[in-house]
């Protein structure tokens, strides 16, 4: 049996080329392996679970079937889809996960999380998100009407883009003592997350013996997912 984790798919209508990639994923590496973990920006924006667009349904379609089959499919938000909720978990098959989260991988501890928020030489977008995350803003966004919210994602989206283009590029990775602070605090050697768009493996040296930080890749270009099982943990690509 076999773990795979994905994240960064930034999932789209107007993407169906990523799309179909995600399918043939769960088509030929995601079907009656123990578990699925999707690590965030699945989707490249999430306007409520209330969206009737017919790619989400296709989507969902699509993760329940993998369900189906055998696989424990396990969701956690990122900065573009943090408002996808239970109405579509059930739809999907998912079970939603908060972030961080410490699971048991085969026998090793492993810590899990989207990545954004270990920015924290970001100060304009870690207040961004303090805003996007408050409960109370989201329970005003998501009383809007659909054609509101469609137009706030757009506005988040090229608001994101105008921030990203004036910034460093160190800014915008993660910062490598929130890290270690973070993996001595739950006292694992493995943590892996997404976000950055930097796919990588990073040793690292901690107060209780080495460790490592794996960021998975975005779905652009290329597909990646780290395969885990018994005996091996490989981050993989192939083309889109």
């Amino acid at each position: 049996m076999a773990t795979q984790f994905i994240s960064d798919l930034h999932l789209h209508a107007s993407r169906p080329e990523a799309a179909q990639a995600f399918y043939r994923f769960l088509e030929q590496h995601a079907h009656n392996i123990d578990a699925l973990y999707i690590l965030g920006d699945f989707f490249d924006a999430w306007i409520g679970d209330d969206d009737d667009d017919p790619f989400i349904a296709e989507v969902a379609e699509k993760l329940n079937a993998t369900a189906a089959s055998g696989t424990a499919i396990f969701f956690m938000h990122g900065n573009r889809d943090f408002l996808l909720g239970d109405d579509f978990a059930r739809r999907a098959g998912l079970t939603l996960l908060q972030d961080p989260t410490l699971i048991d991988l085969y026998g090793r501890s492993a810590l899990l999380l989207h990545g954004d928020s270990l920015c924290t030489r970001d100060s304009e977008y870690m207040a961004l998100r303090q805003q996007l995350r408050s409960p109370q803003w989201q329970a005003q966004i998501l009383s809007q009407p659909l054609d509101v919210r469609r137009a706030l994602a757009a506005e988040l989206r090229s608001k994101s883009k105008t921030m990203n283009s004036s910034k460093a590029e160190d800014i915008m990775d993660v910062t490598p003592q929130a890290v270690v602070e973070l993996m001595e605090q739950e006292k694992v050697s493995l943590m892996i997350h997404g976000h950055t768009h930097r796919p990588a493996r990073h040793p690292l040296t901690l107060n209780h013996g080495t460790g490592e930080r794996i960021v998975l890749g975005d779905w652009h270009d290329y597909g990646w997912s780290l395969y885990a099982d018994t005996d091996t943990l490989e981050l993989r690509h192939w083309p889109i």
